[in-house]
């Protein structure tokens, strides 16, 4: 079954700023709005976070990941750029480290509200509880059905729980945000989307009166988000979910907005964009069909789809989770078959 479409150019999408900030070094990108780039520790190595002037003080999206670095970076941006003014609303995208890891320093700092989609928090405090044998035995079984042998599976597990070491808590309460929702921030009026795929319940937040998109990770310029399965939810379906999201986000957002994305740089060209990401995924689906003419398991399909090296166990662990996502689509469409073979492992074949 062929899913493959034409990808619009690269050359279709329009950067405004060729390059980065410094990081730590904010800059404007709109009248009131700082555009801030943090360090991280992985081949992603930055995160993009936002500062809105709002009344009294900034309203800050997103936070950066909880480490000695990033706490240093923030004491010279809140003294220096920010011109010692507060921190007012902490809004969280999603619930991956690099986003909401400095929510609760931040908020020891400023006992600001926070504001986050209830899927996006409840997901974080969860992942911040110690985690139980009964998980453990799970997380292997995950790994084994998808095909990895015992050393893969030891280094897998290895990451062990480097949530907790990432993040710094979240306080006790929040502001829920849903879809279609309305909040102000520095006298302008932004509408909340969410979607599903890279995370469950993704905020993103729209001004249409001046045309700006916080898109978060849900649409980056030159990379796509990581669209995975995780052993907490073995038979998900995040690709269905994140292509889903897509449409919707072409139907409901302007093409003309200014893109600022959480990772790579601002664009503008929102909905060719789309359309990459849409083909890329689609694409993936055609290599995996054409692969699984015999049965093969998730983990044979990672090479196929990832063609370079995976250097340590946190991209392994993705490259599997992703795969099994368009494993788990293209089984929801009935383009493939699956049965389980005698180590247990799960094997796809093309219908």
């Amino acid at each position: 079954m062929a899913l493959h479409v034409t990808s619009p150019a690269a050359s279709e999408l329009k950067f405004p700023w060729p390059e980065p900030p410094p990081v730590g070094q904010p800059i404007e990108v709109a009248p009131g709005i700082l555009w801030l780039r943090m360090a991280l520790p992985f081949a992603l190595d930055h995160v993009n976070l936002y500062l809105i002037e709002d009344r009294g003080g900034w309203a800050v999206f997103d936070t950066g990941i909880s480490d000695e670095p990033s706490q240093a970076a923030w004491e010279q941006v809140l003294a220096g750029p920010l011109g010692g003014k507060p921190i007012t609303k902490l809004i969280v995208s999603h619930f991956h480290p690099d986003h909401v890891g400095l929510a609760g320093w931040l908020d020891h700092r400023f006992d600001m509200p926070l504001y986050m989609s209830q899927a996006e928090y409840l997901m974080s405090r969860f992942l911040q509880m110690d985690h139980s044998e009964d998980v453990e035995h799970s997380n292997v079984d995950f790994y084994r059905r998808s095909g990895l042998g015992p050393a893969a599976i030891e280094q897998v597990l290895t990451r062990g729980h480097s949530y907790l070491k990432r993040t710094s808590g979240l306080r006790p309460n929040f502001i829920r945000l849903t879809a279609g929702d309305a909040i102000e921030l520095g006298g302008r009026h932004w509408q909340v989307l969410t979607g599903g795929g890279h995370a469950l319940e993704q905020v993103m937040l729209w001004c249409k009166a001046d045309h700006i998109f916080l898109s978060a990770d849900q649409v980056l310029a030159r990379i796509s988000p990581n669209v995975s399965v995780v052993p907490v939810e073995p038979e998900a379906n995040p690709l269905g979910h994140y292509l889903a999201s897509l449409a919707e986000i072409r139907d409901e957002v302007s093409d003309e907005v200014l893109v600022l994305p959480c990772h790579n740089l601002p664009f503008q060209g929102l909905h060719a964009r789309i359309e990459q990401l849409e083909a890329h995924h689609l694409h993936r689906c055609d290599l995996i069909a054409a692969a699984a003419k015999a049965p093969i398991s998730c983990a044979e399909v990672v090479p196929i789809i990832f063609r370079r090296p995976l250097e340590d166990p946190h991209q392994l662990s993705f490259a599997l989770g992703e795969a099994l996502a368009h494993l788990n689509y293209m089984l929801r469409i009935g383009a493939l078959n699956v049965e389980v073979d005698t180590a247990g492992a799960l094997r796809y074949r093309a219908v």
